[in-house]
């Protein structure tokens, strides 16, 4: 792939990955997912209680959306915060044998329908939301295929295989360029959409078919545009060139507490 990106799972979990990236226009994305994690209660975490289907539940404080066994039903639901300026990134999690067909994760306007009747494509399926769906790799938007994704309009070469989309990943929007892209077991797969209002506040969002799924929502991270500070270029740099065991490295570091508290 082009520019591909490896991740690191440190301890800690997904919500700490680290993006080995080059110096370059992705470094504040590094910089980002190096940074500590938001807090659990924060509130980009949760769905929101007014803006899903009546078919979806949320439970577990709002983290994650439940879909109620429902017939003939598309249901969507919709994060409780949306965000119109800066860089963010969501882990959502969705077990692959609770998708089903027309599994869709994306981001959505306050304006995107909720609910629908059959079973189609909801998140993507108006001009008010971008998704992606998880079983055909499908973009989606204006209830038009926009490729494949991870495609090759960008490398100029032949579409790659499906991508089997695992039951974690990142979703990374880019509020103030307007684009779309996602983390796949710790690869990041390149910008998904493009073009997508600047300003106004963008939601993650989900819409399934499946009986009884479960959607979690996790805000990872967020910062502005703002240049990275110098403290966060080298914390970074020194993360990287320790590896996989970063922290049996910085004990073994001659440092001051300090610098052993930023590592």
């Amino acid at each position: 792939m082009k520019r591909l990106l490896r991740a690191q799972r440190p301890p800690g979990g997904p919500s700490t990955r680290l993006l080995k990236l080059c110096l370059g226009s992705q470094m504040d994305w590094a910089v980002l997912l190096d940074t500590p994690p938001a807090p659990a209660a924060d509130p980009r975490s949760l769905w929101s209680p007014g803006h899903h289907s009546p078919n979806f539940c949320l439970i577990q404080g709002g983290v994650v959306a439940h879909r109620v066994p429902t017939q003939q039903s598309t249901d969507a639901v919709r994060a409780a915060l949306g965000q119109g300026v800066g860089l963010h990134v969501w882990e959502v999690s969705w077990d692959p044998a609770e998708r089903g067909s027309h599994a869709v994760v994306g981001v959505a306007t306050q304006q995107c329908p909720l609910q629908t009747s059959g079973y189609r494509v909801l998140v993507g399926g108006d001009k008010e939301s971008w998704g992606w769906e998880l079983g055909s790799n499908q973009l989606w938007h204006g209830n038009v295929p926009q490729g494949l994704y991870p495609g090759s309009k960008e490398d100029g070469g032949g579409e790659r295989p499906p991508v089997a989309v695992p039951g974690s990943i990142l979703m990374v929007l880019d509020a103030d360029a307007g684009t779309l892209g996602f983390v796949v077991d710790g690869c990041f797969l390149g910008v998904a959409m493009r073009g997508l209002p600047r300003g106004a506040p963008l939601f993650p969002a989900a819409s399934s078919v499946w009986g009884r799924c479960r959607i979690g929502l996790r805000y990872v991270n967020g910062a502005s545009r703002e240049p990275p500070s110098l403290t966060s270029l080298c914390r970074l740099s020194v993360r990287q060139a320790l590896g996989k065991d970063q922290g049996k490295h910085v004990d073994d570091l001659r440092l001051a507490p300090a610098l052993r508290r930023l590592l």
